[in-house]
């Protein structure tokens, strides 16, 4: 671990277990918050506000600034700025994406939209996937937070903003182009919100196919703990590797 100067951590499987903290979990960013070390929790889950989050893991009992959190509708948002400033979108999504765009001087609008941006939220319209579509086969180009397919959710798992895209795909024969992990863009968007460089820094993460080649692919070490979804023996089946293995966070010596 020598060299190591910045972290960032995936939430879900690294952090916590839907509403429980992970065991260490606590501890680790704690024992970062002391050191003054700089670090970015990501998540691909782009329905909450990075001030949502920071409410929700205050009840787990975990105290981190709202700054700290990274989400893949923040890294959309400055995707979308960088790319044309001021724009226009029709937005599906919840308060984690529209506040985002908002910040960011986006105006949402049903009406000739430039982008067609698709987060996650529970409560898919028919009648707005259907103006999804319509607006990618006029033209509007097509933007998503995130490609994972599933989550968690009470009960059991529910669709993701992937298995939505796929929808929107399969109408109009137009793929979205993804921000969130594991397009290394969000590991990039997160580093220079660090000002941190890649060289010096860390991705910890549960997911091989996620937050690994990520990592990997924008030139961080990685560490993969086995608290989510990813175990020992399913590693080797990946034609890449982590730096590092570990049970969980609480078995990372800073």
């Amino acid at each position: 671990m020598d060299g190591i100067k910045n972290y960032l951590l995936d939430m879900d499987g690294v952090i916590l277990h839907g509403s429980t903290l992970i065991a260490g979990a606590a501890d680790f960013l704690h024992h970062l918050r002391d050191q003054g070390i700089p670090f970015l929790i990501l998540t691909n889950n782009s329905l909450y506000t990075p001030r949502d989050l920071q409410m929700r893991l205050s009840y787990m009992g975990l105290d981190v600034p709202s700054e700290s959190i990274f989400t893949s509708a923040l890294a959309t948002a400055q995707f979308l700025h960088a790319q044309r400033p001021g724009g226009t979108a029709y937005a599906i999504g919840e308060s984690g994406l529209t506040t985002a765009l908002h910040d960011i001087g986006y105006v949402l609008t049903d009406q000739e939209p430039e982008y067609v941006v698709l987060g996650e939220t529970n409560t898919y319209s028919f009648e707005r996937i259907t103006r999804a579509i319509r607006f990618v086969n006029a033209g509007a180009r097509f933007i998503a937070t995130n490609p994972d397919v599933n989550g968690p959710g009470e009960g059991g798992l529910v669709p993701g903003t992937g298995s939505v895209a796929a929808l929107i795909s399969a109408a109009t024969g137009i793929k979205p182009y993804y921000i969130g992990k594991p397009n290394p863009l969000m590991m990039r968007t997160a580093l220079r919100t660090l000002n941190a460089h890649s060289e010096n820094s860390v991705m910890i993460g549960d997911r091989m196919d996620t937050d690994i080649v990520a990592g990997l692919e924008s030139g961080l070490r990685t560490i993969l703990v086995l608290t989510g979804v990813t175990r020992r023996e399913m590693v080797e089946k990946f034609p890449y590797c982590p730096t590092w293995i570990r049970d969980s966070i609480a078995d990372i010596e800073i």
